[in-house]
């Protein structure tokens, strides 16, 4: 069974940087493509970045030239590097893996930007 856990997550002012990880277990990591996602309260979760099993990126547009994600393979772990953090991006942060039909979740990890 695929296990994700996060971490990296807390408490930041405005204009600072976190860096997001996260643990993949229980399978083949790279045969995932693997993606963070975010949700804040009262609004639907939305894709942030996400990057294939080949290497292939795409970011929100909301995030594009602010986060940077990758992965390693070698350590089963997804980055997301969270520069120039705005208010705007606080939210629960989550971890994906998504291979043919089979898509898990971690359990998140809390972003807060604020002053």
């Amino acid at each position: 069974q695929v296990q994700l856990v996060e971490s990296g997550g807390g408490l930041v002012q405005p204009g600072g940087s976190l860096r997001l990880s996260c643990a993949f277990s229980g399978s083949i990591f790279s045969r995932y493509a693997m993606g963070w996602y975010r949700q804040a309260p009262g609004k639907q979760r939305e894709l942030v970045a996400g990057i294939t099993r080949g290497g292939s990126i795409n970011y929100g547009d909301s995030v594009k030239g602010r986060f940077t994600i990758s992965r390693d393979n070698a350590k089963n772990t997804v980055y997301l590097q969270m520069n120039s953090l705005k208010p705007e991006d606080t939210a629960m942060y989550y971890c994906n893996a998504r291979y043919d039909a089979y898509s898990y979740w971690g359990q998140g990890t809390q972003v807060t930007v604020s002053s």
